[in-house]
């Protein structure tokens, strides 16, 4: 070996700097692997929780509904209230009657009943304050899938006393015509002339007494007509009810 390669092996070591940047970028590198593994490790272990939370959440919503089905199920059907247009008349001397129509203007009434109490005893009855007519039907085959508003004969009781009875009628030409003199009134009371011509003025004469009732339909076995009083100082009470009972 010459002089030269000698000093060429002694001395380019010392005069080139060490090559040293692989250990020194080695750990670095190494301690970055570390903290990223560490960041990954922490962001499957919140995605973990979070699918677990919202199978636990899915789950729980699940059962709640199943636990809230049934009870809804369950749940009584509300009562459907309308506002109709409800006129009680009859002769001084006569029966009362009570005729429910849709409007004023509807000379077809919806529902058409003779009571048999008469009209100066409801005129006595109603001076109390309170007037509440119970129309009570027993529940027979041939009655069960009819309408209630159809049902032809009625037992009926004013203010827990049995008065007879009350019974379904069709609108016949005179009743049309009362019907008509009153269509350009919703609320208020008189007597309407017959004009007849018979002299008899005090048993042709009609009483009528014509206002709002809220019509309640509690089910297909209860119906109930209640009169709204336009006065609000008046204690006037007024309550039809429809019935169809177990016999």
């Amino acid at each position: 070996m010459t002089k030269i390669d000698v000093l060429r092996r002694y001395l380019l070591p010392c005069i080139t700097p060490p090559s040293n940047q692989t250990t020194t970028t080695v750990p670095s590198s190494s301690s970055t692997k570390k903290r990223l593994s560490t960041s990954l490790r922490d962001d499957i272990q919140d995605s973990v929780s979070s699918s677990v939370s919202s199978s636990e959440a899915t789950s729980n919503s699940t059962a709640a509904s199943d636990y809230l089905s049934p009870v809804t199920a369950l749940a009584p059907q509300r009562p459907s209230k309308t506002m109709v247009i409800g006129t009680i008349f009859g002769r001084r001397k006569g029966h009362v009657w009570f005729c429910v129509q849709h409007d004023r203007l509807s000379v077809k009434p919806i529902l058409l009943l003779e009571l048999s109490i008469a009209t100066n005893q409801l005129v006595h009855e109603m001076g109390s304050g309170l007037v509440r007519v119970a129309l009570e039907c027993p529940t027979r085959p041939e009655l069960t899938s009819c309408l209630l508003r159809s049902v032809p004969v009625w037992t009926m009781f004013c203010n827990g006393r049995k008065l007879g009875f009350a019974v379904r009628r069709g609108a016949n030409e005179e009743t049309r015509l009362m019907l008509k003199k009153l269509e350009s009134m919703t609320v208020g009371a008189g007597v309407l002339p017959s004009g007849s011509g018979s002299g008899e003025s005090d048993l042709e004469e009609v009483m009528y007494m014509r206002a709002n009732y809220e019509h309640v339909v509690g089910s297909s076995d209860s119906e109930s007509f209640h009169l709204i009083n336009p006065d609000a100082n008046s204690a006037q009470e007024l309550s039809i009810f429809l019935l169809r009972t177990s016999a």
